[in-house]
């Protein structure tokens, strides 16, 4: 489990408005935690577009959709299931820009 592999994880149970259900998932947790703990922290993908500028535009597997960093939570490693893939480059570097621009 590595930091920005995709993997499906059971988000529930949540509350309020939490993103909930089973979907794919972006792990955003530096490697040397992944490593250690056993936890992650993931980012959701949403096929809903609001452009939001907490929000990472995305095309998995011809889908077009967010990555959701104003969602982003620590989640037990249990909760993924499958990989099924990774972002790419460009992908990931707006990640961390979004990420260091939120925690400025």
């Amino acid at each position: 489990m590595k930091q920005f592999d995709i993997y499906i994880v059971a988000m529930n149970p949540t509350k309020g408005s939490e993103i909930n259900k089973t979907r794919p998932s972006v792990i955003v947790s530096p490697n040397v935690l992944n490593k250690h703990l056993n936890t992650v922290i993931i980012a959701p993908l949403t096929t809903t577009i609001k452009n939001y500028p907490s929000r990472v535009l995305s095309n998995l597997v011809g889908q077009p959709g967010e990555i959701a960093l104003d969602q982003i939570r620590a989640v037990d490693k249990e909760r993924l299931k499958k990989k099924i893939g990774s972002v790419d480059r460009k992908t990931a570097e707006n990640i961390k820009k979004v990420l260091h621009t939120m925690f400025s």
